[in-house]
């Protein structure tokens, strides 16, 4: 993976070399082998390399045989080595980045539906005048923007579109968002003015200064699932994610695999041998020195089975204290999930071997992993019992049974579409409201409304277009590309994504078993005890910390003078959270760590932003 960037003005001045320079240097991390700019009079393309094909060659941002077209491009084409056969080009390079380019001068915009892979790149046309954006179909990879009445500009991160920013600016209505997902659905963000190009999305910018963005793929909305009997829904499951961890595997470095243990790393890990025939492979996992939710043994035993080398590191409360505000300044938000630190500990494990990972991401959210899942029905028929005795029942319980906790929560919101979102939210709707103490002003629940078919998989659609795109895919590539590591999910490949939302639910919930498919998938490469234990997640045992080695900082970060969530949030509430989990009445580990993290971020923001006006 790269890290890209680019200006384009609009009111005939040239765009400065100077700030193209800066855009790239603040991406270094995502490429530390190479860097370099291009301009040509109003419009400019920065770039940073990670090496991973055609490493000799292929440098960027690159040109075109026509003379009409630039490139700056991350990410990797899958299929390059097949589109370059159908394309009659003077190829001069044997990489992915010059195909890209064949590609677009063959097929123009439209030419992005023959890629397969990871993507997010811009291409400029110097015949038509435009410029084109494009990201790939799950949003594996990112791509920002920001757009005046002078000039647009875009970035792989937010950090990188700040120098040419005029002022910078916490949005505030993001806030509402994010207490709702842990994240900023697409496409908004948390900086004023700059937004996220959406999945699967085309931008087109004309010299006038107007803009327009599109899909060029979208997840059907409703459909009628087809009629597969379920010993023929594994078989095609089983074909399709082998063909994807092969596509996976193609990279001129080193590639190993993150193995936790459970079910969808050990099958990656599992496939992912097989197709290396007996050559190394290198696995990596996390431990946290908590026998709740230590699942290293597992991963040992799976990297005995596959023959991989196998390496391991222990996260640690003092890991959270040392790197929380660096990583927060690498997410360009509030981490989301506590398991954002001990991912980004493993990536600086893995690149001490490797250049690029395969992780099992995905496959919870296509194929119903989540424990939720068996509830889906219950969630679409909800609002049955009052609210406020549910709310009621939710506050009296205490402390281990916060998972049904969350269930009264998301039962107890008021309509489906929220009450589909309640089962991630950290504050129910209500809970938002009071904390701001103003009600939302925009919707973004539109995945939640938009998605068809039974209850499961429009939890499946809204969950695969928000908490997977905008939670889990961009803690992965920040946390990683922190560590210069390329994260690859082969159950993303979008073949396998369409074939997923095409299966009927009967295959995914199965007589109460959650993703069942996939299960039955393992059962062929795993021994049983593996596929069958239950299932653990990389969980972080952030409830005893907060009573032991974080709570001093916990207390003195959101209750201080000088705290943001002290200022902006009802600080009474905030107080009450914080007593009721340090006394042990009840486990508020989800809501400190979403408000915790809010504070970590914004101080680190308020430090570009001061920086930002000097």
């Amino acid at each position: 993976m790269c890290g890209i960037a680019g200006v384009r003005r609009f009111d005939g001045k040239p765009v400065s070399r100077e700030l193209l320079t800066e855009m790239a240097r603040r991406l270094h991390h995502r490429g530390p082998d190479d860097s370099a700019i291009w301009s040509a009079n109003s419009v400019g393309f920065a770039h940073t390399r990670l090496s991973i094909i055609d490493l000799a060659g292929s440098p960027q941002p690159m040109a075109g045989a026509s003379g009409n077209t630039q490139i700056t491009f991350n990410g990797e084409v899958l299929n390059y080595r097949e589109l370059r056969k159908s394309l009659s080009y003077p190829f001069r390079t044997n990489g992915d980045t010059e195909v890209l380019l064949a590609t677009y001068e063959k097929h123009g915009p439209a030419g992005v539906a023959n890629l397969r892979g990871q993507f997010a790149y811009a291409i400029h046309d110097s015949e038509t005048e435009e410029t084109h954006l494009f990201r790939d179909r799950l949003g594996i990879l990112p791509l920002f923007y920001y757009a005046d009445s002078t000039m647009f500009a875009f970035a792989s991160e937010i950090k990188g579109l700040l120098p040419a920013l005029r002022s910078v600016a916490v949005d505030s209505e993001s806030l509402h968002d994010y207490l709702a997902h842990r994240s900023v659905p697409a496409p908004y963000t948390f900086v004023q003015g700059v937004r996220k190009l959406p999945q699967g999305h085309h931008l087109t910018i004309r010299p006038d200064g107007t803009f327009e963005s599109s899909p060029y793929w979208e997840l059907p909305k409703t459909s009628r699932p087809e009629r597969v009997a379920p010993a023929e829904a594994v078989r095609l499951v089983d074909e399709a994610l082998t063909t994807s961890v092969r596509d996976a595997l193609v990279a001129d470095v080193p590639v190993g695999t993150y193995l936790s243990g459970g079910l969808d790393s050990s099958l990656i890990t599992s496939l992912a041998a097989n197709e290396r025939h007996g050559g190394k492979l290198h696995t990596f996992s996390a431990g946290f020195g908590d026998e709740r939710m230590d699942e290293t043994v597992w991963a040992r035993k799976v990297s005995k089975i596959v023959g991989s080398e196998h390496h391991e590191v222990v996260v640690t409360a003092d890991d959270f204290e040392s790197n929380w505000s660096k990583l927060s300044w690498h997410r360009d938000a509030p981490l989301s999930e506590p398991a954002d630190v001990a991912v980004f500990r493993l990536a600086e494990l893995a690149r001490q071997e490797v250049k690029v990972v395969l992780s099992g991401e995905g496959s919870d959210e296509l194929f119903g992993g989540y424990p939720k899942y068996r509830y889906a029905r219950a969630t679409r028929w909800g609002g049955v019992v009052p609210n406020k005795a549910l709310a009621r029942l939710e506050g009296a319980l205490p402390a281990d049974k916060a998972r049904l906790g969350v269930a009264l929560r998301a039962i107890s919101e008021p309509d489906y579409a929220e009450r589909m979102r309640g089962w991630f939210a950290p504050f129910t709707s209500a809970e938002r409201d009071d904390l701001l103490g103003t009600r939302a002003t925009r919707k973004v629940i539109a995945p939640y409304v938009n998605g068809g078919g039974d209850a499961l998989r429009r939890m499946l659609y809204a969950d695969t277009h928000t908490w997977l795109a905008d939670n889990l895919l961009e803690r992965g590539d920040r946390m990683s590309m922190a560590a210069s590591l390329e994260l690859r999910p082969p159950f993303l490949d979008h073949r396998l994504v369409e074939l997923a939302f095409r299966l009927p639910s009967s295959v995914k919930v199965r007589r109460g078993t959650t993703k069942w498919v996939v299960k039955e998938v393992a059962r062929q490469h795993l021994p049983a005890e593996i596929v069958d234990r239950p299932k653990v997640g990389f969980k972080v045992p952030l409830d005893e910390w907060f009573r032991g080695g974080l709570r001093d900082m916990a207390f003195d970060l959101l209750t201080g003078p000088s705290s943001f969530v002290g200022s902006r949030f009802d600080s009474r509430a905030v107080q009450q959270l914080l007593s009721d989990h340090s006394s042990g009445a009840r486990n508020e580990q989800p809501r400190i760590w979403t408000l915790l993290s809010l504070e970590v971020w914004h101080r680190e923001f308020e430090r570009q932003r001061v920086d930002h006006a000097r």
